[in-house]
């Protein structure tokens, strides 16, 4: 059966003996793999993008390498499904970020493959875990087009350093209404929900996609406080 439907169902899937009783690991490891493009990438593809992208074949390289080296573990193949997180990131913040239309489509890039692995039942924990960072980078992208910021997004990607502050004050004062305020309420929400279903099965995959989703939280409220520390 798809294995799509883990996470509304609560159906428990197959997971390796070792990490059955142990899924808070593959948990934290999600949400610290999602928290370091904010840290690392972003500052490493705006000076350097092509060592950005460079770096995308070394991460897969490395879990290939570790998933031969301890096959039974879910290490590599947690790594190559963060490779293709990477590689979205290093192509859109490398060369597109200025138009904020091409976002989601490129960071969707691999989700055929993603699909058809979650469909097989290869790489499930990598695959899961992809999967889960574009849910979260969508229900994003998401609040941005309910909200009417997408202007602001390709202003002030291209804005000079002294009229930044005024173009996230105006995005601030949108995000401050009745609309834009019931729209975070929504899709924190729906975050929520859909990154806790998971948990209720003991599988490394689910909780891998679950702690992808739930860490876009973290990602996002970093990414305001420091607009509004700015401000």
């Amino acid at each position: 059966m798809f294995e799509l439907t883990w996470f509304f169902l609560g159906v428990e899937v197959e997971s390796p003996a070792p990490t059955r009783r142990r899924p808070w690991p593959a948990f934290g490891w999600a949400c610290f793999l999602v928290s370091i493009p904010v840290f690392l990438q972003a500052p490493l593809v705006r000076s350097f993008p092509w060592v950005s992208l460079g770096c995308t074949l070394l991460l897969w390289l490395a879990g290939v390498w570790l998933g031969y080296r301890y096959p039974q573990r879910w290490w590599g193949d947690l790594l190559q499904g963060f490779s293709w997180s990477w590689l979205a990131g290093s192509l859109y913040w490398g060369w597109w970020r200025s138009e904020p239309l091409l976002h989601l489509p490129i960071e969707a890039l691999a989700l055929p493959l993603a699909l058809w692995g979650l469909y097989t039942g290869v790489g499930k924990v990598g695959h899961s875990f992809y999967l889960g960072s574009l849910v979260g980078t969508a229900i994003t992208d998401g609040y941005f087009y309910l909200t009417d910021l997408i202007p602001y997004w390709r202003q002030a990607i291209n804005a000079p350093p002294e009229n930044i502050s005024i173009l996230l004050r105006e995005a601030v004062a949108k995000m401050e209404t009745p609309w834009g305020l019931g729209c975070a309420a929504t899709l924190v929400t729906l975050l929520l929900l859909i990154g806790c279903l998971p948990l209720k099965t003991n599988s490394p995959a689910t909780w891998v996609f679950s702690g992808a989703v739930l860490s876009t939280l973290l990602v996002d409220g970093i990414f305001w406080a420091s607009v509004y520390l700015v401000l």
